[in-house]
């Protein structure tokens, strides 16, 4: 791990006291990972039951129980776009029992719409970006539209209703990405969770949305939702025909949610590297990979410093995106 990498760098660095420092290190970074957990860990889902980061959380959590020797046990904190159990998890106690699986835009999309926010991203540190996903952009049949190029076509004529699973959501932020890109007219429409945001596109209550291609996936092959593109950098391999939007000349809509595990900033390395290590090869078991290529997930398995670059790239990227469109929480 980078962490690994540069304490041997430094240790070897300070001379004739890196042996004495290096076993005094070495012992307290054992005593420290022999003591965790010490007790249940509590995984907090920022968002509602049933949905990609929620289903993560349960597939990886028996295993950490396996391999740790302590429950680990998966609760709902929904609300404010993931902010509610962010805010749990900042203010917990730094000693690793206290840990949140939820997605990057809390912390790279809400600090810019949200204001008085009450934690900082830099409360919270990313133990592992597990995976990533694009999304699905889907439209009721009543529109008529069925191809991206049709919807740009309709969306300057009239404002499209899109559903998102919440102000700031994935969702949103690419329907917005969208309007800027093509000059369209949207119309957000904000759910508590990608369930109910996919649930109104069915019923007809909203033209379509961008959102979670597992949840759209079985209306799809119902027919119930038309599939015009994926946000991903290629196609999804549960819905093959259809195209990737960089494929249709759209590369600026290219959008990709980081599914992540965060603790507080002042977590133990050791802690850290317990959780790191655990929460890889949980990822690695053939049951969790299954249900990941179920829920159209890609492993990631970034930690350290390339983790921390990836979040302040997305983060910097974002800041545009909200700057540029307006988005923002009324």
């Amino acid at each position: 791990m980078e962490f690994l990498a540069a304490r041997r760098h430094a240790l070897h660095t300070l001379g004739g006291l890196s042996l004495t420092l290096g076993l005094g290190v070495g012992a307290r970074t054992a005593a420290a990972q022999a003591a965790y957990p010490g007790k249940p860990v509590l995984i907090i889902n920022n968002f509602p039951p049933g949905g990609p980061s929620d289903l993560l959380a349960r597939s990886i959590a028996p295993v950490l129980h396996e391999l740790l020797r302590q429950p680990f046990v998966v609760e709902n904190r929904s609300g404010a776009a993931g902010n509610i159990g962010a805010e749990a998890v900042a203010r917990s106690q730094p000693d690793g029992h206290t840990l949140l699986v939820g997605i990057d835009t809390t912390f790279t999309v809400n600090p810019y719409i949200y204001r008085g926010m009450s934690f900082k991203a830099a409360d919270v540190v990313p133990v592992v970006i597990m995976a990533s996903s694009g999304l699905l952009v889907g439209m009721h049949p009543s529109t008529g539209i069925k191809t991206l190029e049709e919807l740009i076509a309709v969306g300057k004529t009239r404002a499209l209703a899109l559903s998102s699973a919440g102000n700031g959501s994935p969702g949103h932020l690419a329907a917005q990405v969208l309007a800027d890109a093509t000059g369209i007219r949207i119309n957000p429409i904000f759910y508590r969770g990608n369930t109910p945001a996919v649930t109104t596109v069915v019923g007809g209550e909203v033209d379509g949305g961008i959102l979670a291609t597992p949840g759209m996936l079985p209306h799809v092959k119902a027919g119930k939702i038309t599939a015009l593109a994926v946000t991903s950098r290629r196609r999804s391999d549960l819905l093959p025909d259809v195209p990737a939007v960089g494929e249709l000349g759209l590369p600026g809509l290219e959008l990709e949610v980081l599914y992540l595990v965060m603790a507080p900033a002042a977590t133990p390395p050791a802690v850290v590297q317990v959780l790191q290590k655990g929460i890889l090869d949980a990822l690695q078991r053939p049951d969790v990979q299954t249900r990941m290529n179920s829920l159209d997930l890609r492993f990631e398995g970034l930690t350290g410093a390339a983790a921390t670059e990836r979040m302040a790239a997305l983060s910097a990227r974002y800041a545009r995106v909200v700057q540029a469109t307006g988005m923002k929480v009324e």
